[in-house]
C-alpha cells in the first residue's frame, strides 16, 4: 500500500497536539475542522487583534533608517520572532509598516493584559 492510500487526508494528528509554538501569535487559538474536497482540514479560528490601548507602555522607540521589525523585536523583546507583539501594541497589521517611516514613534509595551504602573 502507498502513503496516499494509507493516509488519504495526510498524516493524522492528535487533537491535543499544539499547532503553534508558545511564542506564536496563534498559540492557544482554537482549531476547527472543515471538509474540503472530501477531506478534513484543520484550521485556526479567527484571531482578533487587540486594541493598542490594552497594552501598558514601557517606552518609545524612534524608528531609524535600517530598522526592521525582527531586529527591533530582538533588541526590545529579546526574540526576533515576536515582532507581532510590536505590531499589536502599535495597531499595525503589516509588520513592514512598523519601520516603513523613519522617525515614527513605536510604543514598546508590556504584553497584553499585564498591568503597568498607570494601570495599577
Amino acid at each position: 500500500m502507498t502513503f496516499p492510500e494509507l493516509f488519504p487526508g495526510g498524516l493524522p494528528q492528535p487533537p491535543q497536539a499544539p499547532a503553534f509554538p508558545a511564542t506564536s501569535r496563534y498559540s492557544g487559538l482554537p482549531l476547527a475542522t472543515a471538509e474540503l474536497e472530501g477531506r478534513q482540514v484543520r484550521y485556526v479560528t479567527r484571531r482578533f487583534v487587540p486594541q493598542p490601548e490594552r497594552f501598558a507602555a514601557l517606552r518609545e522607540h524612534l524608528v531609524a533608517a535600517g530598522d526592521r521589525p525582527d531586529t527591533l523585536a530582538a533588541a526590545e523583546l529579546g526574540d526576533p520572532e515576536r515582532f507581532w507583539l510590536l505590531c499589536d501594541a502599535n495597531g499595525v497589521l503589516d509588520p513592514a509598516e512598523l519601520t516603513a517611516e523613519v522617525g515614527r514613534r513605536l510604543r514598546i509595551t508590556l504584553p497584553e493584559g499585564v498591568p503597568g504602573a498607570a494601570d495599577a
